[in-house]
């Protein structure tokens, strides 16, 4: 893509090699060309269902428009665009260029009038967005699969490797480094079930969806049922009961399900920040990069701190969306039109943290010395284990004993083993204590799925 200097927003320069498949699309081409596709699909398809009711068309008819149909492009685009510059409407606008290529052919001139017959522009808008965004949602969810496959291959290849917790920012009882990635994606998984389900809805029934004018026309055709059959060709559902405008909560479903993974992969990369900071993970080194200006020594984890920031960007619209789009006065108004057109925004800024969470992933590596060392600075982590078998063997000031012992304070390898020394327990409990270190005090962490 030639590179614009002059652009406003980041996704069309900075970031545009990374968004291909979401600016494909949600670009203003794509829109106008599912629109111009479903214009087209709905003229053959009344005369082919109806032939007796509308008009037959021969198949070298069909062929011809077809081929108009598949050889649509940047031209075509043009021209589309040059017809909405006196026209003010972009849906009227595809009419009208497919107006004047029938009125070029005495055999498609007598099919013009059924060009958008009996339609709304709201009808080709709404199962256009829908085709859009079913596409984004595809697109997306193969990215987030991708991504979660490779954690889930990380949590197995480090699933032995102990880790200290740390509850409040103050250290806990360890982990496994293998077991803290699966509880990511864990919640990711869930999310993309429920994106998955997530049933993209179209509407096809007139002004204020009555069916008005199809019924006027022509009252023998179960209109419902057969603009049903036409928006399922498309893949899409048909919502039966709709004002002017299909009221778009699947559209905010969809995104608020976007914006939960956006949040859980925030999570994890504000986590790893976190991590690489504490130099539990070490950052691979790229000998071209530069990571300060005037630091030279500096490894930064720029690639969490980029997905952190365009997660967030996409979940500021994602709310916007959500609460805007499910909302319109009486039985429409204008205003959800503009903002639909900015949806492919939310999917590009996220995809755009997808990718940077994706590079930042593939950089680390676990830096055992600290980890094992940050361990055993943290003997006092073992207090939980110890109060819970006094607990068991019947003390009841196991807790009380134990917050004297450790609150506030550190404890060694060597205090911590003198306590268990002098504890009244059962021989067989004190060998399990005394066998313990923070290090092994991982509970079932290699074992939870």
């Amino acid at each position: 893509m030639k590179f614009e200097h002059n652009n406003i927003s980041p996704l069309d320069n900075r970031y545009s090699n990374k968004i291909s498949e979401h600016r494909e699309a949600f670009s203003e081409k794509s829109l106008i060309k599912t629109r111009f596709i479903i214009e087209i699909n709905w003229l053959l398809f009344l005369c082919k269902k109806y032939p007796n009711y509308f008009y037959k068309i021969s198949k070298s008819s069909e062929n011809k428009i077809i081929k108009f149909r598949n050889n649509f492009d940047d031209k075509s685009v043009l021209k589309i665009k040059q017809i909405e510059k006196k026209t003010n409407h972009d849906v009227k606008a595809v009419e009208y260029f497919i107006s004047d290529f029938f009125k070029k052919d005495k055999t498609l001139s007598k099919y013009i009038n059924l060009i958008h017959f009996g339609l709304t522009s709201e009808d080709v808008n709404s199962l256009s967005y829908a085709i859009l965004i079913k596409d984004g949602i595809n697109i997306h969810s193969k990215k987030i699969n991708t991504i979660n496959k490779y954690i889930k291959s990380l949590s197995k290849k480090w699933i032995d490797i102990a880790l200290l917790s740390r509850t409040h920012g103050q250290a806990a009882s360890p982990s496994t480094i293998g077991k803290e990635l699966k509880v990511f994606t864990y919640r990711i998984d869930r999310e993309l079930i429920k994106l998955k389900q997530v049933k993209p809805l179209a509407k096809f029934s007139g002004a204020v969806g009555n069916y008005h004018a199809f019924n006027i026309a022509n009252n023998k055709i179960n209109w419902p049922l057969f603009t049903k059959q036409f928006i399922n060709t498309f893949g899409i559902m048909q919502n039966p009961i709709t004002t002017q405008i299909e009221p778009h909560d699947w559209i905010a479903e969809a995104l608020q399900t976007i914006s939960r993974i956006n949040n859980i992969y925030t999570d994890l990369s504000q986590d790893m920040w976190i991590y690489i900071s504490n130099e539990i993970f070490k950052l691979k080194v790229n000998s071209n990069e530069v990571g300060s200006s005037t630091m030279p020594h500096k490894v930064n984890p720029i690639d969490f701190e980029n997905a952190e920031g365009n997660f967030g960007l996409s979940n500021s619209l994602n709310d916007f969306f959500a609460n805007k789009l499910s909302r319109s006065r009486l039985q429409r108004d204008l205003s959800d039109s503009t903002v639909q057109r900015n949806i492919g925004l939310s999917f590009a800024y996220s995809y755009i943290g997808l990718e940077s969470l994706n590079k930042g992933m593939n950089k680390i590596s676990p830096n055992k010395d600290t980890i094992m060392r940050e361990l055993d600075n943290n003997w006092e982590v073992l207090t939980e284990a110890v109060q819970t078998v006094m607990r068991y063997e019947g003390i009841n000031d196991a807790y009380e004993q134990l917050k004297t012992l450790s609150r506030g304070k550190k404890l060694d390898k060597s205090s911590y083993q003198e306590f268990i020394s002098n504890l009244e327990i059962s021989t067989e409990s004190k060998n399990k204590l005394l066998k313990l270190t923070p290090s092994k005090y991982i509970g079932l962490a290699k074992h939870i799925k």
